[in-house]
C-alpha cells in the first residue's frame, strides 16, 4: 500500500480552487437538461422523443468540438482554453433570451449546442490541468476531488431549477430565459477572473522520441497518440463508462416505475438520493486514493459495479411478483449501490489514461472528451426494453460496460 501524500502543492492551491469551481459549473449546466425535458414537453407541446433532442445535441456538441478544443489548447494553453470555453458558455446562455422570444425548439437547441461546445472546451482544459497541479502520485485523487464538486452541481441543479420552473405549476416558455441569463452573468464573472489570474501553464519535456515538439503539429501528435495501447484501452474504457453511467441515469425512473416498485415522483426522489450517494463516493474515493493505488481501487470499484448489475438482473428475474415480498426492493438497492461504485470511474480512468503521455497530454484530453457521445447508448437500452417487453434485460448494456472497465483496471494493476 502506498503512503499517504498531499493532494496538491501549496503553490497550486489557488489554481486548483479556481479550476475546481468549473467542475461545479458544468455539472450544474448538464444536470439542468433533465429538468428542461419535461418543461419543454409542457411549454412547447412536444413529444418525449422530440425533447430527447436536448441530450442528443449536447452529446454531439462534445463529440464535434473535443478535437478542435484540444488543438486550440495545444496552441494557446489551458488558461485560454478555459476562458474561450466560458465565453461560449455565456454566449449560449444569453441567447436563451431571444430563444424564449422565438419560442421554438430549434432556437433552444442552437443555444444548448453552443453551451455544449463551451463545456467541451472547459472539460478538455480542466480535467488534464487538475492532474498536473501537484504530485503525479496523487493525480487521480486530485481529479476525483474536483469531480466531486461536479457531482454537487449535478445534485443541486434539478432541485433549484425544478423549483423555479415548476414551483407555480407554470409552463410558460419565457420562464427558462431567466435562470440561463443569471447563469450567463455568473459565467462572465468567472471568465474575467480566469483571464486576469496567473495560472501556470504546464509544459512537458519530450521523452523517448526524436521529434521536436516545436516542429510537431497537433495532427502529428494525434497520430503518435493512437499508437499508445494503454491510452487506446483507456479511451475504450471511458467510452464504456459514459454508455453505462448515462444510460442508467436515463433509464432509472422508467425501471423503478416499470417494475411497480415506485411511482414517478418516488422514482425521481430516489434518483436524486442516488446522485448524492454518487457524490459521496467521489469524495470518499479521493481520500482513499491518497493511500491506495488508483488502478487497484478502480479494480475494486469495477468489481462492485459488475456485481451490482449481476445481482440486479438475478433478483429481478427471481422476483415472483409478490407485491408484499421485501425482496422486490433488492433490484433498486443494487442499482443505488452501483452509484457508489461507479462514482470514481470517470476521473480515475481519465487520469490513468493520461499517465506518462508528456507533451501528448493536451491532445489526449481532447480525444477522451469525445466519449460523452456514449450517452446516446441509453437509446439501445430503450430499444431492448421495447422489443423484449422487459425492464430488466436492458441492464445487459451497463453490465458489459463495467466488465470492460474491470478488464482495463486489471490490466493496469497487473502491470504495477
Amino acid at each position: 500500500m502506498a503512503t499517504s501524500k498531499t493532494i496538491t502543492d501549496k503553490k497550486y492551491i489557488i489554481p486548483f480552487v479556481l479550476i475546481t469551481s468549473l467542475f461545479f459549473m458544468w455539472g450544474f449546466a448538464r444536470a439542468i437538461l433533465d429538468v428542461l425535458n419535461k418543461h419543454f414537453q409542457d411549454s412547447l407541446h412536444i413529444s418525449i422523443t422530440e425533447s430527447a433532442l436536448i441530450q442528443v445535441v449536447t452529446y454531439l456538441g462534445y463529440f464535434i468540438m473535443a478535437i478542435p478544443a484540444g488543438l486550440f489548447i495545444n496552441r494557446f494553453g489551458y488558461r485560454y482554453g478555459v476562458v474561450f470555453g466560458l465565453a461560449l458558455f455565456a454566449l449560449g446562455s444569453f441567447l436563451f433570451i431571444p430563444g424564449a422570444y422565438t419560442g421554438t425548439l430549434g432556437a433552444f437547441l442552437a443555444c444548448l449546442f453552443i453551451i455544449a461546445c463551451g463545456l467541451a472546451f472547459l472539460e478538455t482544459s480542466a480535467n488534464p490541468y487538475v492532474t498536473e497541479l501537484g504530485p503525479q502520485e496523487t493525480a487521480t485523487s486530485r481529479l476525483n476531488l474536483s469531480q466531486s464538486f461536479n457531482g454537487l452541481g449535478s445534485s443541486l441543479a434539478p432541485f433549484i431549477i425544478g423549483v423555479f420552473l415548476f414551483g407555480d405549476n407554470s409552463s410558460d416558455i419565457d420562464d427558462v430565459a431567466l435562470p440561463y441569463t443569471i447563469m450567463g452573468a455568473i459565467v462572465v464573472i468567472v471568465a474575467i477572473i480566469f483571464l486576469f489570474s496567473e495560472l501556470p501553464d504546464i509544459s512537458h519535456e519530450e521523452e523517448n522520441t526524436n521529434v521536436e515538439d516545436d516542429d510537431e503539429t497537433g495532427i502529428d501528435k494525434l497520430k503518435r497518440l493512437f499508437k499508445n495501447k494503454t491510452f487506446l484501452f483507456g479511451l475504450i474504457a471511458l467510452l464504456a463508462y459514459e454508455v453505462g453511467e448515462i444510460s442508467i441515469n436515463s433509464y432509472f425512473v422508467n425501471f423503478a416505475y416499470g417494475i411497480g416498485l415506485l411511482d414517478v415522483n418516488g422514482a425521481s426522489y430516489t434518483l436524486s438520493f442516488s446522485l448524492f450517494i454518487f457524490m459521496g463516493g467521489r469524495f470518499l474515493g479521493s481520500w482513499i486514493m491518497k493511500s491506495v493505488p488508483a488502478e487497484r481501487f478502480l479494480k475494486w470499484c469495477a468489481t462492485g459495479s459488475v456485481s451490482c448489475m449481476l445481482l440486479l438482473i438475478l433478483t429481478s428475474v427471481a422476483e415472483n411478483g409478490e407485491q408484499t415480498s421485501w425482496t422486490r426492493h433488492l433490484p433498486i438497492v443494487f442499482l443505488m449501490g452501483n452509484y457508489f461504485f461507479e462514482a470514481i470511474m470517470f476521473p480515475t480512468i481519465f487520469a490513468l489514461s493520461l499517465r506518462g503521455l508528456g507533451n501528448l497530454t493536451k491532445s489526449a484530453s481532447s480525444v477522451l472528451m469525445m466519449t460523452p457521445v456514449g450517452g446516446c447508448g441509453f437509446l439501445v437500452m430503450a430499444y431492448l426494453a421495447d422489443v423484449t417487453d422487459s425492464y430488466v434485460i436492458p441492464f445487459i448494456i451497463p453490465l458489459i460496460s463495467f466488465i470492460i472497465i474491470l478488464a482495463f483496471s486489471r490490466k493496469l494493476d497487473a502491470g504495477k
